[in-house]
């Protein structure tokens, strides 16, 4: 039996290589979306030709949304528990996690690489910093997960239960968690995170779940580059 910590074959690292996302699996193709959209006329292609493509097109172009959901794909995320947070707000997804009230093995915290300035005009945005010497504040944070990790340990070691002990861990403990949508929302996902105006830290991971269902839904990949997105 794998442990659940550890990626899938097919995944991508993100966060200077302590987070991750994997596709465990996926239904459909994108001849299953264009079939759907045909079903009135009860017939059925095994492979896409240019009408095909030209009406994948049509029906993302023009919201005719529908077709899009019986292609359906499962991920495993690895990520900060503040991230988390944010990807629950999409719930067309379906959601399983590792919980801590059952295991208090493999636990890690999430230490940024690089710290981020608070935007002047946007109290829920940042802003790159190069030039911002943080050393001192990402040691500081270290330590602060390192003595979370300690107290916690040390609720246990007095016979405190994991359900409870776990309050004392960190927002930059990382969890782990299945994620299952379907494309038409994995899109919209998509709209929201790989933006201009989404937190850096989940758009690495919207930036890695294109790389990975590209091959997939190259079509679908090809149609949004040619609107300007980058996949």
């Amino acid at each position: 039996m794998e442990h659940v910590n550890i990626p899938p074959a097919n995944h991508v690292k993100v966060l200077g290589g302590q987070g991750w996302v994997g596709l465990i699996d996926h239904l459909g193709s994108e001849t299953t979306i264009v079939n759907a959209a045909r079903v009135s006329f009860g017939k059925i292609k095994q492979e896409m030709d240019e009408r095909d493509i030209k009406l994948l097109e049509y029906l993302i172009a023009n919201h005719h949304t529908s077709p899009l959901e019986h292609m359906v794909f499962t991920f495993s995320i690895h990520c900060p528990l503040f991230v988390r947070g944010q990807w629950h707000r999409h719930r067309t997804w379906s959601y399983n996690e590792i919980s801590r009230r059952y295991t208090e093995v493999d636990i890690e915290c999430y230490t940024p690489e690089k710290l981020r300035r608070q935007a002047e005009n946007n109290r829920q945005a940042s802003v790159a910093a190069p030039d911002f010497d943080d050393h001192k504040e990402i040691e500081l944070i270290r330590q602060h997960n390192l003595k979370s990790m300690e107290l916690y340990n040390a609720l246990l070691d007095a016979g405190v239960c994991r359900e409870q002990a776990r309050g004392v861990l960190p927002q930059n403990m990382m969890v782990t968690f299945w994620g299952t949508v379907d494309l038409n929302n994995l899109l919209k996902f998509f709209e929201l995170r790989d933006s201009d105006h989404a937190q850096w830290e989940i758009r690495e991971y919207a930036v890695a779940m294109k790389k990975l269902i590209r091959p997939i839904v190259p079509h679908v990949a090809e149609y949004f580059e040619r609107q300007g997105q980058i996949w």
